[in-house]
């Protein structure tokens, strides 16, 4: 069943039941390629569809800082509630509809961030060096995968233009307005992840330094070329639920 526009809207209500985690995502530079769609079906597992917007499927790298990580109820840790996440996705739909993101890899400079992901969310977290500097109003951000590659991914991005909210049906739209994760525990099983936060507030981004290093250590060949889509958002406050399969 392929998702209709009222579904995607669906995505962006609150979940019933209590969240279970807060967090900020800052700093986010969505940057977007078309590519074969071939090359991403067959890295989905059964029971996820690939998720297409006017025929054309889309491989995203997303480079963001982390902030304020902490279950509910609990203050964030200096040490731990900070750190740098960049992750590799594309968009899939399951058989009802609902539609969502699937994450090739997330790379992490926070190891115990890592370990807590990849075990109770059973997402691809990886272990990575990573820093992000900012100056004169534009984030210089580097990941370096740990690793055989040794090779470090480079971005040098920041906003331009007034931040606005995506239209529905639109490609930012499609995007970026996603609420709804879904990952495979070691047996198999697909489980759904929701988020809720407002709706971004994008603005187009101005990218002098991008790399699709990220892509290809994930076995994706991407050209070293700007990307198609280029969106800014400065940061938004985020409640994540626990999974449901």
């Amino acid at each position: 069943m392929i998702p209709t526009l009222d579904q995607r809207l669906a995505e962006r209500e609150r979940p019933a039941g209590r969240a279970v985690m807060r967090q900020r995502w800052s700093k986010l530079a969505f940057l977007h390629w078309r590519i074969d769609p071939d090359l991403l079906r067959s890295r989905l597992p059964a029971g996820l569809h690939l998720d297409l917007h006017e025929g054309d499927a889309w491989l995203g790298i997303v480079p963001f800082s982390m902030e304020r990580i902490r279950p509910v109820g609990l203050p964030p840790l200096p040490w731990l509630s900070w750190f740098l996440e960049l992750n590799v996705r594309t968009y899939v739909h399951d058989d009802e509809g609902r539609p969502g993101v699937w994450f090739f890899s997330l790379d992490c400079n926070q190891p115990i961030a890592v370990e807590i992901a990849r075990r109770g969310f059973h997402l691809p977290y990886q272990h990575a060096r990573m820093k992000a500097v900012e100056a004169a109003g534009m984030i210089h951000y580097e990941c370096r995968r740990s690793g055989p590659n040794g090779e470090t991914a480079r971005y040098h991005y920041g906003p331009a233009g007034e931040p606005h909210t995506a239209t529905p049906g639109s490609l930012e739209f499609f995007l970026a307005e996603r609420y709804l994760l879904f990952s495979v525990s070691p047996g198999g099983t697909i489980h759904r992840g929701r988020v809720h936060h407002p709706p971004y507030p994008l603005a187009s981004l101005s990218l002098s330094h991008c790399s699709t290093l990220p892509a290809l250590w994930d076995g994706f060949p991407l050209p070293e070329s700007a990307p198609e889509s280029a969106l800014w958002v400065d940061h938004v406050d985020v409640d994540v639920f626990a999974l449901t399969s």
